[in-house]
C-alpha cells in the first residue's frame, strides 16, 4: 500500500487572477504548495511547508477577490466554499458589514496509503478517535479511511461531512472515498442531527466524522456508539489528557466526574479524599495520537488510558511509524516508574520526582515553607550556590542584575523568576518544581484537587480565606465542587490566565 497523492492542482489554479497564476506555476516545489492568501491591501502570498513567496508586489485588490469568489461555490455559515469534485478548501474572512475582505485557498490532497500505520485498527471494527494538532493529516487520513473500509472491506460507510472537506464540494463526492456515502451537513450547528439521520435512515456499519467539537456532537457520538456503529472521526486537542480537560468532550472518552471518598477509603488508596473517576465506558475504544505524518502514539484501551492517567500513572502506549523503506514499526512504551521518598505528614510512599535543591534569592523563605507545609512538600533550600540546582528570585531582584542573579548565570543555573510573592504564585511554582504525577496534565489535576482539599481545611480551621493556584475553568469547577461539598463559599478571582478560585467561610 504505497503512498498515491492526487490533488487536482489546476482546478485551484484555475480560479485565481493571471497575474497571481502565473509566477505561482512558475515555483520549483509546485506540488508542495499549502495555500495561497489573498488580504485584501496586501500581496498576494504562497505558503509552502518551510517558506513564504510573495507572488506579485501590486497589493490585492476587490476585484482580485471577486474574480476568485466567482468561480467557487457559494460559501456556507462556516465561511468555507470549494470548488466542485475537488478537495479544495476556500475559506473567507469578512468586515463587520459582511463583505469578503480576505481569502485562504487551501489545497486538498487525497493521500491513498496513509492508513497503513493503522490498517489493523481500522479493520478491527471498533471505534477509533484521531487526535492531533491542526494540518497533521486527520482528515485526510479520515479520507482513506472511508475509501478502506468501503472499497477493501465491502462496508456500508456514511461520510458525515459538515464543510464538505472530506468527500470534495458539490453534490458528486470525490473519487477519494470510494464507495463510501456522503451526507452533507446544511449548517455547522446541525453535525449532530445529522449524525443520528445517518443512523436512523441508512443503516450504516461505519460512520466516519470530523472535527467533533461540541458536547450536543459528543453526545451523538455515544448514541450512534450504542447502537453497534463503529465510529471513526477526529476531535480537537493533540492528547488524551487534553481530552480529559475538555468539559466539552470529555464525554468521548467516558467523561470525568469528582468523587468524595471517606476517610477509610481514602487512607487505603493513599489519595486525597476528592478525586477524578471515569463516569462511564468511552464512546471511542482506541485513541491515536497522530504525532506527525508518518507516526502515530496508539492507547489501545481509552478506558484503561485514561483510568490510569486519573490516578496518576501512565498506561503502557504503543508508538508506531514508518521507516524509509515505508514499512511499519512498533515500539511500546511501558509507564515509567517515578523515583519515591516518604513525605513530611506521614510515612505513606508518594510516587514524585528527585526533589530539587532550592536557592532563595529575594523569596520570603518563612512564607514558602508555610505553603509547602499546607501541601505537604518537603523543600530543600540550599544554603549556598554550589549547593543547589535552581535558583529562586523575584522579577524586581531579577531586573536589577545583582551579584548573586550574575553568579547563578555564570554558574549555568536555572533561574525561575516569580513575578510576586503572592500565595498563589508560590503554589504555582511549587506545582511546576514538584510536580506529583508523571505527566504535567495529571500533576495540574492532581494538585489542583489536593490544593482544594487543604484550603477547606485550613478555612475550616482559621476561618480565613485562601486563594488557590491559576487552573482552567474546569478545573475551577471542580474546586468550587469541593468547597460547596464542604458547606463554604468560593469565588473565581482575575483574568486568565490568572484566574483562581478563592475560598471563604461567610460570616
Amino acid at each position: 500500500m504505497s503512498k498515491v497523492t492526487t490533488d487536482d492542482l489546476d482546478a485551484l489554479l484555475g480560479i485565481l487572477p493571471p497575474h497571481i497564476r502565473q509566477p505561482l506555476c512558475q515555483q520549483d516545489d509546485l506540488s508542495e504548495l499549502l495555500e495561497v492568501v489573498l488580504d485584501l491591501g496586501r500581496p498576494p502570498e504562497a505558503r509552502f511547508p518551510h517558506r513564504e513567496v510573495i507572488l506579485y508586489p501590486r497589493e490585492v485588490t476587490g476585484e482580485d477577490i471577486d474574480y476568485v469568489t466567482a468561480r467557487i461555490s457559494d460559501f456556507g455559515d462556516d465561511n468555507r466554499a470549494g470548488i466542485e469534485r475537488t478537495l479544495h478548501r476556500i475559506s473567507a474572512i469578512r468586515n463587520r458589514k459582511g463583505h469578503t475582505v480576505g481569502l485562504t485557498c487551501r489545497v486538498g490532497r487525497a493521500v491513498f496509503g496513509t492508513i497503513k500505520i493503522i490498517l489493523d485498527l481500522v479493520q478491527s471494527g471498533k471505534s477509533v478517535l484521531l487526535l492531533g494538532r491542526p494540518g497533521i493529516g486527520k482528515t485526510t487520513m479520515l479520507r482513506e479511511v472511508a475509501r478502506v473500509l468501503a472499497d477493501d472491506l465491502k462496508k456500508r460507510v456514511i461520510i458525515v461531512d459538515t464543510s464538505n472537506e472530506i468527500a470534495g464540494d458539490g453534490d458528486i463526492p470525490h473519487p477519494a472515498i470510494g464507495h463510501a456515502r456522503r451526507m452533507q451537513v446544511i449548517t455547522p450547528a446541525m453535525q449532530h442531527a445529522v449524525m443520528i439521520e445517518a443512523v436512523e435512515n441508512h443503516m450504516p456499519e461505519v460512520i466516519i466524522i470530523d472535527e467533533i467539537g461540541t458536547e450536543l456532537e459528543a453526545q451523538a457520538a455515544r448514541t450512534i456508539a450504542e447502537r453497534g456503529v463503529q465510529l471513526v472521526g477526529t476531535a480537537h486537542g493533540n492528547t488524551l489528557e487534553n481530552l480529559i480537560a475538555n468539559p466539552t468532550l470529555c464525554d468521548l472518552i467516558g467523561g470525568i466526574q469528582a468523587v468524595t471518598l471517606g476517610d477509610e477509603e481514602a487512607k487505603r488508596r493513599r489519595t486525597q479524599k476528592t478525586i477524578l473517576e471515569r463516569m462511564a465506558p468511552p464512546t471511542f475504544d482506541i485513541v491515536i495520537e497522530i504525532q506527525d505524518r508518518d507516526r502515530v502514539a496508539i492507547h489501545p484501551d481509552a478506558g484503561e488510558a485514561v483510568d490510569a492517567i486519573l490516578r496518576g500513572k501512565l498506561s503502557t502506549t504503543e508508538i508506531r511509524w514508518l521507516d524509509e523503506a515505508g514499512e511499519v514499526r512498533t515500539k511500546r512504551k511501558a509507564p515509567a516508574e517515578a523515583p519515591t521518598r516518604r513525605t513530611a505528614k506521614d510515612t505513606s510512599l508518594v510516587k514524585e520526582q528527585v526533589t530539587p535543591s532550592l536557592y532563595l534569592f529575594g523569596i520570603n523563605r518563612r512564607k514558602l515553607e508555610q505553603i509547602a507545609k499546607e501541601v505537604h512538600l518537603s523543600l530543600n533550600i540550599a544554603s549556598n550556590l554550589s549547593q543547589a540546582n535552581l535558583f529562586i528570585t523575584s522579577k524586581s531582584y531579577y531586573r536589577r542584575k545583582s551579584q548573586k542573579v550574575r553568579d547563578a548565570e555564570v554558574a549555568n543555573l536555572p533561574i525561575y523568576v516569580l513575578r510576586s510573592h503572592t500565595p498563589a504564585q508560590l503554589r504555582q511554582m511549587l506545582s511546576t518544581i514538584y510536580p506529583v504525577a508523571p505527566t504535567a496534565k495529571s500533576a495540574s489535576l492532581g494538585f489542583a484537587l489536593s490544593e482544594a482539599e487543604e484550603a477547606v481545611s485550613q478555612v475550616m480551621e482559621s476561618k480565613e480565606a485562601v486563594e488557590l493556584s491559576p487552573q482552567s475553568a474546569y478545573i475551577r469547577r471542580l474546586q468550587h465542587l469541593i468547597a460547596e461539598r464542604n458547606d463554604l463559599s468560593s469565588q473565581s478571582l482575575g483574568q486568565e490566565p490568572e484566574r483562581r478560585v478563592r475560598i471563604y467561610k461567610e460570616s
